[in-house]
């Protein structure tokens, strides 16, 4: 079987793209399996130069299986899009969820914005076992709460409500996020790129 090596040392990312990729015939590893690895900086300017820069540093360990980067992030419109590549740290370089989500509800109180619109981004960077790259992007809008709410999920999700809807993410579980998340939608798009390749060499590729 395919294997499919994913850049992150996220673990909640990691947990959703194995059941995002569950239907699909490619075992999902992460770098955290290899005994040797060093996280490259994350100094790209947009979704796109980060996720690359993952993906590229572990498609040089994993030359003939598919290698995948990810990058994510919530971007918020009164606040110019922040916080944007940065949302993971938002708050600091080892800031945690709850410190990164504290830090937006206290700049979005301070900028008394009338418009809490936001949206999730993700962009993923794929390399098949040839070497050929490969760009997904997918987006969620809605806006984000006056509080966090829910337990499930992580990141920003207790504060994002989803377009549409009257929950957080973190309200709605797995379940919606799997299916309607910006994560989610390029996901999909890679799928059908798997599921397309099932009879050809790039994803038969053992070694």
């Amino acid at each position: 079987m395919a294997e499919l090596w994913i850049a992150t040392g996220n673990q909640g990312k990691l947990n959703e793209f194995k059941m995002l990729f569950n239907r699909v015939p490619i075992e999902i590893h992460s770098q955290a399996e290899l005994p040797v690895f060093a996280p490259p900086p994350e100094n790209g300017d947009s979704f796109l130069a980060n996720a690359r820069i993952k993906a590229r540093a572990l498609k040089a360990l994993k030359s003939k299986q598919w290698a995948l980067g990810d990058d994510s992030g919530l971007e918020v419109a009164g606040l110019n899009n922040l916080p944007g590549i940065h949302s993971a740290r938002y708050a600091g370089p080892k800031a945690s969820d709850s410190e990164n989500t504290a830090k937006l509800l206290k700049m979005m109180q301070l900028k008394a914005m009338s418009s809490r619109a936001a949206q999730f981004r993700c962009v993923l960077v794929a390399y098949d076992p040839q070497g050929q790259e490969h760009i997904f992007e997918g987006f969620l809008k809605g806006e984000i709460a006056k509080a966090p709410k829910g337990t499930t999920g992580f990141g920003y999700d207790n504060v994002f409500i989803p377009e549409g809807q009257t929950q957080t993410l973190a309200e709605l579980g797995l379940a919606y996020k799997n299916r309607a998340s910006h994560r989610a939608l390029a996901a999909n798009q890679m799928i059908a790129l798997l599921e397309s390749s099932l009879g050809g060499e790039g994803l038969e590729s053992k070694t």
